[in-house]
């Protein structure tokens, strides 16, 4: 009986982490209990066929202290000829009532975000990734931004 529930987990475990076929880079950085608004999360990107087009997904992973609706973060792609890109964008966080979006069973929630579609890579790239949340009526960003744990960025094939 041991020996049937031991081959049953492994291979419920095997199902688990091999659904995830698109996948070509997925990797978190911890930022602590807050996200200092001076911390660049920086992903040195592996080198991808540059014959194929990807998607890049920036991942954060988030808890019942982060008390804003949305959020606002700046992200760079760094070309390896030094050519950077710089984007601001916003994503919804919160249901109007203050419910986290993203998935989890718990108050830790995990937010799938998308950045671009369609990339070609060639070489090896780095990407940057800072918060620029500001309260409303403030001029200064918020310095500590509760809540937020940790910051992925993903890759994922296109096809």
């Amino acid at each position: 009986m041991r020996i049937k529930n031991s081959l049953l987990l492994l291979l419920v475990a095997v199902l688990l982490f091999s659904c995830d076929k698109k996948r070509v880079f997925d990797e978190y950085k911890s930022v602590g209990s807050a996200w200092n608004k001076d911390s660049i999360v920086t992903f040195d990107l592996p080198v991808l066929d540059s014959t194929k087009r990807y998607n890049l997904f920036v991942n954060l992973r988030d808890n019942d202290n982060y008390k804003y609706s949305n959020l606002f973060l700046i992200v760079s792609l760094e070309s390896p000829n030094g050519y950077t890109k710089v984007d601001t964008l916003e994503y919804q966080m919160a249901e109007p009532d203050g419910t986290l979006l993203g998935d989890g069973f718990t108050d830790i929630k995990e937010s799938k975000l998308y950045y671009k579609e369609n990339v070609r890579f060639r070489g090896k790239y780095k990407v940057h990734i800072k918060q620029a949340v500001r309260e409303n009526g403030k001029v200064p960003g918020v310095t500590f931004l509760d809540g937020i744990t940790e910051v992925g960025f993903r890759i994922e094939n296109k096809d």
